[in-house]
């Protein structure tokens, strides 16, 4: 079973907008780039906007743009915008409560999934959105140079 992907995706923008030089980017734009749905951007860029990570303008000229600067925002700040808690998905129903099994691996499962999204938490907290967008324009400057 896949995973979500809005992280990853809202990551794509978000270094989009990083690299835009200032323009208000549309939906439309972001969307082509991402390979996704203009309709899920707008979602996605709901999000953000409501940690404070992006505003947007309306209008001629209008679009999606950072709330503040990429060296302010770190990976964790666009996870937690967009990504509900909870690392390790549960079980759908609850199991046997008769089984001692049954009645124990939720809460074992629970505690060890809080442990790993702590962890996976500090290592987004450590990646900032510049640092990002910077190893994509050194890569995209080593492609060019290498053609």
């Amino acid at each position: 079973m896949a995973g979500s992907t809005r992280f990853a995706v809202a990551t794509h923008l978000m270094t989009l907008l990083a690299t835009g030089r200032g323009a208000p980017q549309t939906s439309e734009a972001l969307a082509k780039s991402a390979a996704t749905n203009p309709a899920v951007v707008r979602r996605l860029l709901g999000a953000l906007a409501r940690e404070g990570l992006v505003k947007s303008q309306l209008g001629k000229g209008g679009g999606a743009e950072l709330a503040k600067g990429p060296k302010k925002i770190t990976l964790a700040d666009i996870y937690r915008a967009v990504e509900s808690p909870g690392l390790l998905p549960l079980h759908r129903s609850d199991p046997d409560p008769a089984c001692p099994v049954g009645r124990h691996i939720q809460p074992a499962l629970k505690a060890l999934g809080d442990r790993a999204e702590l962890a996976f938490l500090a290592c987004l907290e450590g990646v900032t959105l510049k640092q990002v967008a910077k190893e994509i324009a050194a890569t995209e400057a080593a492609a060019k140079s290498a053609a």
